[in-house]
């Protein structure tokens, strides 16, 4: 069943903030102040590792049991690595966003290692934020309009 989200992201008038809206959950999204923001909240990068490790981990509570995989808990640090010569123009050869994510889940867990190995595999394929980095998806601009 194809089911279609929206957000909406508006521009503030406080240095690089943004006001993003979801089903009316709002996120202030920003950037430090050494990069021209006003630092009250996390950067769309951070806010991207924060999707990705959200996602993972709702995949995992929410097929444990299936999969019959036990934890009392799981966290899962991220980290990625983005060269801002890329989107500031410095260097046009370098990417604009991340040239790669790490992640590593954490169980607390009485299972095997092997049977965790395979339960953080199944999450990985299956968490949609994971399949959207790792294979890209299509972007489509719907228009341009001059309010």
């Amino acid at each position: 069943m194809l089911t279609t989200f929206k957000a909406t992201a508006v521009k503030t008038a406080e240095g690089l903030q943004v006001n993003t809206d979801s089903r009316g959950f709002k996120l202030v999204l920003d950037e430090p102040t050494e990069m021209g923001g006003t630092n009250t909240g996390m950067n769309p990068v951070e806010a991207t590792l924060c999707a990705l490790g959200a996602c993972q981990s709702i995949v995992a509570a929410a097929f444990a049991q299936a999969q019959e995989f036990a934890f009392e808990e799981m966290h899962i640090e991220l980290e990625g690595d983005l060269d801002s010569d890329g989107f500031t123009g410095v260097n046009p050869n370098v990417r604009n966003g991340f040239s790669e994510i790490r992640f590593t889940m954490h169980f607390k867990t009485s299972e095997t290692q092997e049977k965790a190995e395979a339960f953080a595999d199944f999450i990985e394929s299956r968490c949609p934020v994971g399949d959207m980095l790792a294979n890209g998806v299509k972007l489509v601009r719907s228009g341009v309009v001059r309010d």
